[in-house]
């Protein structure tokens, strides 16, 4: 039985999420740079130099790539021989949100009730976090600033099972076509496909944060990436919508068995700013 201490785990949660705040993960710097080498259009071509050098002024003077510092989503991978100690891990996870929001004056953007008393809890506080069981004795800890410029232009449909193929791939460009440029292009593309309808929303936001060098285990599946990205990229909305070829970054795909009745499909997108970072103990 592994013990892992609620402190450090607040430690690791507050160093991820001032890091995220600055620091362009590799795999999407490398796709920003290809889109850039391969972007014809002289438009597109200095909107991507723009964010490309927006990003490293965020490295070099470590202060956010965006206004939109996002809500913390925490994914916890937790292993049945891990033990949590000193405290309960939701309040070391909010703890270490409370304290990089604060200490390094991140926006706050966070309200406390959703309709009623929009009141903000000044600490952006509370994470949403997502508890996956897993074998073995090993805890994982992803987090991810969730900026809703993007959010706001996710959507979920329970399409019928008749639909197919041909009804998942059009309600995914539907998605993108309707966002246009309010996301902040190029984007990145979760798809869930399956389980039910609380659980594919879940399955987007997870595919959403996969590495972009890596495909869907599944060659069937990973094709589709393939295909969805290209359709996409052909919609010629391009970076922040001004046209090109750079519409999209990466489509990621996670699948989920499902009810013979059913055939739900949840899309999320991203800004190109794709902050997450996470930790193992």
């Amino acid at each position: 039985m592994k013990e892992v201490s609620c402190k450090d785990i607040t430690t690791a949660v507050k160093a991820m999420a001032i890091e995220m705040s600055y620091l362009l993960p590799n795999d999407v710097r490398k796709r920003l740079e290809k889109l850039r080498a391969d972007e014809d259009w002289d438009l597109a071509k200095t909107v991507l130099d723009s964010i490309l050098e927006n990003a490293d002024i965020a490295k070099n003077r470590k202060i956010p790539m965006c206004q939109d510092t996002g809500m913390v989503v925490a994914f916890v991978e937790i292993g049945q021989e891990v033990k949590i100690v000193d405290g309960f891990i939701e309040d070391a996870i909010n703890e270490g949100v409370r304290q990089a929001y604060t200490e390094a004056l991140l926006r706050k953007s966070v309200v406390a009730d959703p309709v009623l008393n929009r009141e903000n809890t000044k600490d952006n506080t509370p994470a949403v976090i997502h508890y996956i069981m897993k074998p073995g004795d090993e805890l994982k800890i992803m987090v991810a600033a969730k900026g809703f410029g993007s959010e706001n232009m996710s959507q979920l449909k329970m399409l019928k099972p008749a639909d197919g193929i041909e009804g998942v791939k059009d309600f995914v460009l539907k998605v993108v076509e309707e966002a246009g440029p309010n996301p902040c292009p190029p984007i990145v593309v979760g798809v869930g496909i399956g389980s039910s309808f609380d659980k594919v929303g879940f399955l987007a936001k997870k595919a959403v944060m996969r590495d972009m060098d890596t495909k869907n285990s599944d060659p069937r599946y990973a094709a589709l990436e393939e295909e969805l990205l290209d359709k996409i990229n052909k919609l010629g909305i391009g970076p922040q919508g001004y046209g090109g070829r750079g519409t999209c970054l990466s489509v990621m795909i996670e699948t989920y068995p499902t009810h013979i009745a059913g055939l739900p499909v949840a899309v999320n997108i991203n800004c190109h700013a794709t902050r997450h970072r996470e930790v193992t103990f």
